[in-house]
């Protein structure tokens, strides 16, 4: 009879319950209320049924409700239902076909009762809603409950008490805590998981102020895996009425644990890549050995281990290999730790010898050349890693909790190993760290192997320098010598410079100061030749220019030809000294009462260009005269010109006159000589004396 749907319903009796502000829902569905008589008419008429039916309160009211709102068709109908009501008193709901005042046809759904005054009269309460209007709104109460508990994405919604009033299936499984336990308690006393006084002050924050907070990482470990640490991203939100009205909020969690992991992932072989890195670009910046290790212990620390130890095999500087059985040596070349006082004390410093047993982890790891790995160290592993109890000790009040050793081995041949201890860091060593470890040592035991060599090959030509570097003579008739030779620093080989002082015949001296280019052994071995030859021809008494001659030519045979020297021969008798120069620096002359100067002599060329002669000047050199014969190794830099440098030198000659010329030297190479000099010095000054 043209009735959609309909239901009957007891009247209940609705609970009493304090008054509260409108909730925005009848507003949302525009519910018109119209009241009619017990004939029918209309006694009340709301302004939402105007909206609703089209009519004015004033067309509507004492007007028949049914020729007014139905279409005639329907008119037996409704009066039908009407009857109904008003007789039996039961609620009727439903929605039915109305008759605006345009002429259109719209469902309606009504809820119609019967009402009763105190003075008895009944009257019909119709209350009724546009179903289109109606159905849109369950629509969206239902795709939003459907959008709630179907989402993979956590979501909690809490009160302005910020008690939980709903909990999704997504956000139980993402934290492993039913929902159950949730609804109705304080988020304070469910996040205990979280810095909870930092999370209930940023939901006030965002009651009060309205402002979202968007996509905060969280790292926690929640109730469902305590064990294992996983990541979120929480954003929050202040939920309202759509008359403003602040209902309370929400917050959505999503499960971002893996790619947290992967960041994780790529951020360690990021720093696995840069440690290769530092170590390929800061290890073996030099040739000296303990210079290496130190860098090598330095780099690894604290990115890789918050202790390092270098031990390098005692055997291996007497050419000797590793025993099969018994105590192994090793030689503590640097340690690198957060703490270095806690290291020294367990370990010992840095060039001192420790003895391990065969029991010992390094032990086993240089006789294996395997890493040696205990990722969890107990009171047995830390006997195991010291070299003694007390040593045991002292790693256990440093806190070690982690161990591994890799052995540095480079072409073939065992070098040592390198051990890494953790600390303060919480992490045990894992296989990634033992890969990193073994990449770092096999790359830095080249670096050490090079140092080892070039420090074996450095100490034998500096062996066979100074064996060949003449005694000063302990008595030269009118003249007082002090001598003195420094090597090159530790980046750089010995050279060929030398000195010597020649006692000749009448009383004279020969004083010569040379120096063969290149460096190593073959310009030691070159350097003595010509200080052999040298001497040879000033037993012959020649002048110092035919002695340059024949040593020019002396050198077509030998291997290292270019040599720079200074030849001079005092005569006491005469005061004088005769000087020639094969391409080397000029003397400084220093004469009591006035600053010292640098000579004015030809240069020449170096021994070893051959064709061209060399010229002798002589000069008065009398009582009190100081003449200063050294190599470029002294006054030459890279980073200033030489004649600033020559000037320096006639300065600190100036500046020490009268003293003891053995302090004379000491103060020269003290004032000129740069730490780590590149280039090795020979220097010898004399005094003529009464």
């Amino acid at each position: 009879m043209g009735t959609a749907e309909s239901s009957r319903a007891g009247r209940e009796k609705p609970a009493a319950s304090p008054a509260a502000p409108p909730s925005g829902l009848l507003d949302l569905l525009s519910v018109a209320a119209v009241v009619l008589d017990a004939n029918g008419q209309v006694v009340f008429w709301s302004p939402q049924a105007e909206e609703l039916f089209g009519y004015t309160a004033a067309e509507a009211l004492g007007r028949f409700a049914a020729r007014l709102m139905v279409h005639e068709e329907h008119w037996d109908e409704v009066i039908k239902l009407f009857a109904e009501v008003m007789e039996s008193g039961a609620d009727w709901a439903g929605a039915f076909p109305i008759r605006h005042k345009d002429g259109s046809t719209r469902l309606v759904e009504f809820r119609n009762m019967r009402l009763l005054d105190d003075h008895g009269e009944t009257y019909a309460l119709g209350l009724a809603a546009d179903q289109a209007t109606v159905r849109r709104v369950e629509r969206d109460v239902a795709l939003t409950a459907r959008l709630v508990s179907q989402s993979p994405i956590g979501l909690a919604i809490l009160d302005t008490e910020l008690r939980y009033v709903t909990v999704n299936p997504a956000l139980e499984r993402i934290t492993g805590l039913p929902a159950a336990e949730r609804i109705g308690r304080p988020a304070g006393e469910v996040l205990t998981f979280l810095d909870t006084g930092d999370v209930e002050a940023r939901f006030r924050r965002v009651l009060e102020t309205g402002e979202p907070v968007v996509d905060r990482h969280i790292v926690c470990h929640p109730p469902g895996d305590p064990d294992h640490e996983h990541a979120w991203s929480v954003s929050y939100y202040r939920l309202e009425d759509s008359a403003g009205r602040v209902l309370g909020m929400a917050y959505f969690v999503i499960d971002i644990t893996e790619r947290h992991r992967a960041a994780i992932d790529a951020a360690q072989a990021r720093q696995r890549l840069a440690l290769i890195a530092k170590v390929s670009a800061s290890v073996g910046t030099t040739l000296d050995l303990e210079t290496t290790a130190h860098e090598l212990a330095e780099a690894v620390v604290p990115d890789l281990a918050d202790m390092a130890t270098v031990d390098v095999l005692h055997n291996l500087f007497y050419g000797r290999s590793v025993p099969d059985a018994g105590p192994t040596r090793f030689r503590v070349l640097a340690i690198g730790a957060v703490n270095p006082t806690d290291a020294v004390r367990a370990v010992g410093p840095p060039g001192g010898l420790a003895t391990y047993g065969s029991d010992r982890l390094i032990t086993q790891c240089v006789r294996t050349r395997k890493p040696v790995l205990v990722p969890h160290t107990t009171p047995g592993d830390l006997r195991r890693i010291a070299r003694d109890s007390e040593a045991a000790s002292l790693l256990a009040a440093a806190g070690v909790h982690s161990y591994l050793a890799v052995p540095l081995v480079a072409r073939g041949e065992l070098l040592g190993a390198i051990a890494l201890k953790r600390t303060l860091n919480p992490a045990p060593f894992d296989d990634d760290d033992v890969f990193l470890a073994c990449e770092v040592a096999s790359r830095a035991a080249v670096c050490i192997d090079n140092a080892r060599g070039y420090q074996a090959q450095r100490q034998a030509a500096l062996t066979l320098q100074r064996s060949l570097l003449p005694e000063p003579p302990s008595h030269l008739p009118g003249l007082r010598i002090a001598c003195r030779y420094q090597p090159a620093g530790a980046t750089s080989e010995v050279g060929g410079d030398w000195y010597d002082a020649i006692p000749l015949h009448a009383g004279k001296t020969a004083l010569i100061v040379g120096d063969v280019m290149g460096s190593g052994i073959n310009a030691a071995a070159t350097m003595g030749q010509l200080r052999s030859a040298t001497r040879a021809f000033a037993e012959l008494d020649l002048a110092p220019a035919e002695a340059l001659r024949h040593l020019d030519h002396l050198t077509e045979s030998v291997q290292q030809t270019i040599t720079t020297c200074v030849y001079c021969v005092y005569d006491p008798d005469r005061g004088q000294c005769h000087i020639s120069l094969a391409g080397h620096l000029p003397p400084a002359l220093l004469r009591p009462g006035r600053p010292a100067e640098l000579l004015d002599l030809p240069t020449g060329v170096p021994l070893g260009v051959g064709g061209v002669p060399f010229e002798t000047t002589t000069i008065a050199f009398r009582p009190g005269d100081q003449l200063t014969l050294y190599t470029d190794g002294l006054v030459e830099t890279r980073r200033e010109p030489i004649d600033a440098r020559l000037d320096t030198l006639l300065g600190a000659l100036t500046e020490v006159r009268g003293s003891d010329l053995g302090e004379v030297c000491d103060r020269l190479l003290d004032i000129l000589r740069p730490p780590g000099g590149e280039d090795d010095v020979a220097l010898l000054v004399a005094r003529a004396q009464t």
